[in-house]
């Protein structure tokens, strides 16, 4: 009998710190940089260094050299707060803010535009694609109602909103990937209407997140320039 065969093997298991990282991985040490930057804990050359480090990182334990010398990096993470599953009574207009309509046709908005509080979408025998991942939030709470008769209406939002799903399928499929974001003050897209022997599709879009946070990191970096130019 051979008895090496039933020598228990070592356990070759990778530890947290050498397992592959991942695209969620890098983003979350860019965040984390990102917000170093704006605080003037890095200047722009080291920024810049770091970010280079980043997105050519194989493993969590490279990832975590970038930012071991950060506070951010060793705070708590938030958790996520559950947004309502309906929006405020009388925080949203009966009438709509914006109306896209696509009848045998395609419409879409996407870019850098403004979101009203009701957004009315129509796909009519056509398609309509709502990308607010870009967009500009003047209010906390957002309706889309969306209404796809053979038809499709695509919603896309930043990863750092909540998204919540109020319609249903008649012959159809109605999809909302629930969202919850870690911020209290984030926006809340809820995703309302019905498709009919059409769909009718709601989730984040990856690596994007609200526009408006990104303007705020802007300023603090702008005011932390002008400190340090004497200004």
């Amino acid at each position: 009998m051979d008895l090496q065969k039933h020598v228990q093997q070592p356990d070759t298991a990778p530890r947290p710190d050498e397992l592959r990282a991942s695209d969620a991985d890098r983003d979350r040490i860019a965040d984390l940089l990102r917000e170093a930057l704006a605080e003037g804990r890095l200047t722009a050359d080291e920024h810049a260094e770091r970010v280079e480090g980043v997105l050519s990182a194989k493993t969590v334990g490279e990832l975590e050299v970038f930012v071991r010398d950060l506070p951010a990096a060793h705070r708590r993470r938030a958790a996520p707060v559950s947004a309502p599953s309906r929006p405020t009574v009388g925080a949203i207009p009966v009438d709509p803010d914006d109306n896209v309509v696509a009848v045998f046709s395609a419409a879409s908005r996407k870019g850098r535009w403004r979101t009203g509080r009701r957004i009315h979408a129509y796909a009519i025998f056509g398609s309509v694609e709502l990308d607010l991942s870009e967009a500009l939030f003047d209010h906390q709470q957002v309706v889309i109602k969306a209404f796809a008769v053979f038809g499709s209406v695509e919603v896309r939002v930043p990863e750092n909103v909540s998204l919540r799903g109020m319609g249903g399928g008649v012959l159809g499929n109605f999809e909302t990937d629930t969202l919850d974001a870690t911020d209290p003050d984030a926006p809340v897209v809820y995703v309302d209407g019905w498709a009919v022997l059409g769909s009718v599709e709601a989730r984040a879009r990856r690596g994007k997140i609200v526009a408006d946070i990104l303007d705020k990191v802007q300023r603090k970096v702008d005011r932390s320039m002008r400190r340090h130019l004497g200004h």
